[in-house]
C-alpha cells in the first residue's frame, strides 16, 4: 500500500502548483550515514532562500529528504518545472564534485542527486505525516532546518510509534508555511542573474 500522494496543485487552480519539490537522493555507497543528504539540503535551502522563497523541509520515510517551496499558484507547471530545473544545474554547476541532476544511478559516480522530475502536471509528493509500508512503518515528517544539524537525523527517523512522542514535544515546524507562499516573478529574474 503507498502512502498518500496528493497533487503539486489544487482542485480549483490544476494548471499551477501550489508548491516545487526537491528530492535529495543520497548515493547508493552511502558512506557518512546521512551527512550529504544534509549537506545538500543546507546547500540548497540557502540558495532557494537567496533567491527570496522560503523552503520548507521533510523527512519522506524513505531514502530522501524532501525541500518544499510553497508558490502563490500565480505560475504555470511548465514555468516552474524549468525554474526548478535551474535551481538543480546551477548548483550542481557549483558543486560537480558532489552534486548531480544525472537521473541515471550508474552516471552520478557516488553523487547525490538533486531530482526535480515531480514538478510536472499531474505529478504527486508524499504528503506530510503519511506513512509508509516498510518495516517499522516510517513517517513522511516535516522539520525545522536547525534539525538538519542532528546527527542522528534520518530518512525514516520517525515512524508510527515515535511521531505521537514527537508532536507531543514539538510545535509543528509547518504550522505558519501558508504564509511562505511566494511568486516565482522576483526569484526568476534573481536566477537568471546569477546564472
Amino acid at each position: 500500500m503507498s502512502p498518500p500522494r496528493p497533487w503539486l496543485s489544487s482542485a480549483d487552480c490544476l494548471d499551477c502548483p501550489d508548491r516545487l519539490v526537491f528530492d535529495l537522493d543520497p548515493p547508493d555507497s552511502e558512506r557518512d550515514g546521512f551527512e550529504s543528504v544534509r549537506w545538500g539540503a543546507r546547500r540548497l535551502g540557502d540558495l532557494l532562500a537567496e533567491l527570496g522563497l522560503r523552503p520548507a523541509l521533510m523527512t519522506t520515510g524513505s531514502r530522501v529528504l524532501r525541500l518544499l517551496v510553497p508558490l502563490d499558484r500565480s505560475t504555470d507547471f511548465d514555468t516552474a518545472r524549468h525554474f526548478v530545473r535551474q535551481i538543480a544545474d546551477l548548483l550542481a554547476a557549483r558543486r560537480s564534485d558532489r552534486l548531480t541532476t544525472e537521473a541515471r544511478k550508474n552516471r552520478r559516480r557516488g553523487r547525490l542527486y538533486l531530482d526535480t522530475q515531480r514538478n510536472a502536471y499531474a505529478q504527486t509528493s508524499v504528503a506530510p505525516c503519511a506513512v509508509h509500508a516498510r518495516p517499522h512503518a516510517p513517517v513522511a515528517t516535516p522539520l525545522a532546518w536547525t534539525e538538519l544539524d542532528d546527527a542522528e537525523l534520518g530518512p525514516r527517523r520517525w515512524t508510527l510509534h515515535t511521531l505521537p512522542e514527537r508532536l507531543d514535544k514539538h510545535e509543528n515546524p509547518w504550522k505558519d508555511l501558508s504564509r511562505c507562499r511566494r511568486s516565482l516573478d522576483r526569484a526568476r529574474r534573481h536566477l537568471d542573474d546569477l546564472a
